[in-house]
């Protein structure tokens, strides 16, 4: 991360993003994989995320993508738990993986909101909450 960012990054309770995406059918949750794609994209600078496509790419593939997405934004997460120096940072790749083959790509979206709020609570803790 240089510099001060622009942005101040949203902590979200894990288990209600559960609740709504279980409600809305799994709506939510592309809503949450677009939220959480733009604020790693924010916070690693990288320009060749785009959440707009890795949504689309979702709902084109029946949630096929969301399984891939699951593995490779938990490993983005863990990089950024390494960088901020959080304390016990977890690699939880394999889990989320492993949850959203077998269906349960909520269950993985909570672990990984519970692991991205870690880093903002460690980056911006005058701002969290």
């Amino acid at each position: 991360m240089n510099g001060t960012p622009a942005y101040i990054p949203k902590p979200r309770n894990p288990i209600l993003i559960y609740l709504l995406s279980f409600i809305t059918c799994g709506i939510y949750g592309w809503i949450v994989i677009y939220q959480m794609s733009d604020e790693i994209k924010q916070h690693v600078g990288d320009s060749r995320i785009n959440p707009a496509i890795e949504v689309l790419l979702c709902i084109l593939t029946c949630n096929g993508y969301a399984i891939y997405w699951c593995y490779k934004y938990s490993r983005l997460i863990n990089q950024m738990q390494v960088e901020a120096k959080v304390s016990n940072a977890t690699d939880i790749s394999m889990i989320t993986l492993i949850l959203a083959i077998v269906g349960q790509s909520t269950i993985s979206l909570l672990l990984m909101q519970t692991e991205l709020n870690r880093v903002w609570d460690v980056l911006y803790p005058n701002q969290m909450m």
